[in-house]
Order: structure tokens, then sequence, then C-alpha cells
């Protein structure tokens, strides 16, 4: 964007501490950017999200103190040099939708939950099946990440919430 080395934006610990369960300081779509920043993509990807809004919220974010400017140290890998997967959940792939992003969970609570949990495992599955509407999936989908984080770690829980975020439609991130 603005040279050879665009700027990657990261998390501070403010940003990785909204995102903990319990924490609701920001919009929707203020969390779904939070989400996304990882340090690996452009700036330039995060403001073309939300039909062209991006740029305004990144730089509330910026501005906030929940995110960070910083410059590759070294040239980034190319996009094919990705380390495997721990969990397939990870791989799945689909287009943005509600259906892509259910179909992500019931592949999460498969694979997460139901070697450790059964008991777990199935709650989740009944509970999505019962999730007729956006807002029950999501509500579902967070009591699933705080449990991801509680077995795994939030480093595993962070993962999960950005492949969510990437598989919802763009609708289900603007703020009501």
């Amino acid at each position: 964007m603005n040279d050879a080395v665009d700027e990657m934006l990261n998390k501070t610990d403010k940003g990785r501490a909204e995102l903990m369960p319990g924490q609701r300081q920001l919009a929707q779509r203020e969390r779904a950017l939070l989400l996304m920043a990882d340090g690996r993509k452009p700036e330039a990807e995060l403001f073309a999200l939300f039909e062209g809004q991006g740029r305004d919220l990144v730089a509330g974010l910026l501005a906030r103190g929940y995110l960070v400017d910083e410059k590759p140290a070294a040239p980034a890998p190319a996009p094919e040099t990705r380390r495997p997967a721990a969990v397939s959940a990870d791989a799945f792939s689909g287009p943005r939708s509600m259906a892509s992003a259910r179909m992500f969970l019931f592949d999460l609570s498969e694979r997460m939950f139901a070697p450790r949990d059964k008991a777990l495992a199935q709650r989740y599955r009944d509970a999505l099946r019962e999730a007729r509407d956006l807002s029950g999936m999501l509500a579902v989908s967070r009591e699933m990440v705080a449990d991801v984080e509680r077995l795994a770690g939030s480093e595993r829980a962070d993962g999960i919430s950005e492949r969510l975020a990437r598989l919802l439609p763009e609708s289900a991130l603007e703020t009501p």
C-alpha cells in the first residue's frame, strides 16, 4: 500500500484483554477487526472490510490503543508456507454464510469436545440445532469459544474466533 512493505496490524495487551470472555467494550465490527488483526494481514486487507468502513474502524481501534501498527521484521513467507492445522476444524473452508459458520461450529464440537467430553459435545450439537437465528448461533459460539479457551488456552480460542469471523457473513459482524 504505502511502499514495498505494508504495515501490519496487531493486537495490543488491551486488545487481547477485550477478546477475553466477559469483556465487551467494543461493537461487533470492531471486535471482528480486532480478531482478524494478527500481525500477518496487511492493513489494506482490513481497511477493505465492511464495504470500506474498515479504515475508520481500524483508525478508532488504533487511537484507543486496541491495535498497533507494525512493519514486519523480515519478508513475509509465501502464503503456501503454513504450518499444518492441529485440528481439522481449523482447516474448514466455505463461503461467508451463516450455514458455513454453523458447519464450522458443528465440526469444532465433534473434533474438539467429543473426544474429551461427550456430554458437552452433545449439548453444543443440540444448542446449534436449536439456534434458529444468527443471534442464537452467535450465543452458542461464544460459549464454545469460552470452553475452548478453558480446555486449550487463549491462543487456540483466538484462532477459532478469528476463523469464525471469516466465515460469518459481513452482515453478521455489523453493529445492530
